[in-house]
């Protein structure tokens, strides 16, 4: 190389180094150089990956437990963005699983999309809820022995459906009023998500049971447990379906024609 033509390369490339120098200097707090970080990788791992390592110097991982790790590169949470999960709607209630007992129904969701990268974890996906079918799935009514008085919350009575209700029983019902005695502490240990109104019954408090079909007798139309006989201040017994241990004792105050409770002490007859 001519003497004339180096003096003049040397000067070009000192300064693409210092214009390169500058560059590196000016740019992002903790942003990765070229060639670097999850974006260079090109993925995002799932768990734990010692494979999911991005070229260095420094060394940097793009897999899920990089953040409880502290070895994340500078770019993970850019390049792996956290994606929550995400659930569909409640399907309706099953039928109960036994018929002519006391027994439980299901309602199912499903997974629309996975978490990733940290995301927000998927919830459950099941929920059961105690009920008693009155019919076998032949259709035959049932004999009626459920005693003491079985209660769930007023809302079952909304979301069950009344098969084969007689045109005469679509409307027609009754409320019967209570007033609690000492509640077991057994009702507030529950976990279960279709039994947390347990938690909430107090001594004392008077709430409303409603009787309607199909928990009525076809002949009495009444509902058994309902207190119709009882004597004076004689105690009565309920027990919680979906919460074998929740049981107690309350007190027949009277009979209306419909419930006016608060909803948390509105319950039903099944």
């Amino acid at each position: 190389m001519a003497p004339r033509e180096a003096d003049r390369i040397l000067p070009l490339a000192l300064a693409l180094a210092v214009v390169a120098a500058v560059s590196w200097a000016r740019r992002p707090a903790g942003e990765p150089g070229p060639g670097q970080g999850c974006s260079a990788l090109g993925r995002c791992c799932s768990g734990r990956d010692m494979t999911c390592a991005a070229p260095g110097p420094p060394r940097c991982f793009c897999d899920q437990a990089c953040g409880a790790v502290r070895d994340c590169c500078a770019d993970y949470t850019r390049a792996c963005p956290a994606v929550s999960c995400v659930v569909a709607e409640w399907s309706g209630w099953s039928r109960c699983a036994k018929p002519c007992q006391v027994s439980y129904r299901v309602r199912r969701r499903h997974v629309l999309r996975e978490p990733r990268n940290g995301g927000a974890p998927c919830p459950h996906l099941e929920e059961r809820a105690g009920c008693v079918e009155y019919r076998s799935p032949q259709g035959v009514e049932c004999q009626q022995s459920l005693f003491p008085a079985l209660i769930t919350t007023g809302s079952y009575g909304k979301e069950r459906k009344k098969r084969g209700v007689p045109k005469e029983q679509e409307v027609v019902g009754y409320c019967v009023q209570f007033q609690l005695g000492p509640i077991p502490g057994s009702c507030r240990q529950v976990r279960a998500p279709h039994a947390q109104w347990t938690k909430y019954l107090t001594q004392g408090h008077m709430v409303c049971v409603r009787c309607e079909w199909p928990a009525q007798d076809a002949r009495s139309r009444r509902c058994y447990g309902d207190g119709g006989g009882a004597r004076g201040n004689q105690l009565l017994q309920w027990k919680a379906a979906g919460h074998p241990r929740c049981r107690g004792t309350w007190e027949r105050l009277g009979q209306l024609p419909d419930c006016s409770c608060p909803e948390v002490h509105s319950f039903v007859f099944i």
